[in-house]
């Protein structure tokens, strides 16, 4: 069972994907124009639980410096372009997909 993200920028929606299949979906905030999500693949490098500030109630930082997926203290930020890059997701479904996916596990960020 290999697990796998694709964030879609356009959408605005994290796919997680066990055997190549999506098997959930889950809509998020993206970095805004001046300060945009950066595309490409990477994987998740570590985990941390209730972070501080406005990274909601869990980090898991990205093989890019500087850059996760995240909760978020601004829930009405999902869907929209408003982050410093980063993806945002509510707390409880970046809580549920923490759960769920191992450190290096690989995320495709797409325009």
């Amino acid at each position: 069972m290999a697990y796998s993200i694709i964030v879609s920028k356009s959408n605005r929606q994290l796919y997680l994907l066990k055997d190549g299949n999506v098997i959930k979906t889950y809509p998020v905030g993206i970095g805004k124009m001046l300060t945009a999500t950066p595309t490409g693949t990477f994987r998740i490098i570590n985990k941390a639980p209730n972070p501080g500030g406005p990274f909601g109630v869990m980090w898991m930082g990205l093989s890019k410096p500087h850059y996760g997926i995240h909760g978020t203290n601004d829930p009405q930020s999902i869907g929209k372009q408003v982050s410093k890059g980063c993806v945002r997701m509510f707390n409880s479904d970046v809580i549920e997909l923490s759960k769920i996916v191992p450190i290096g596990v690989m995320v495709t960020i797409r325009a």
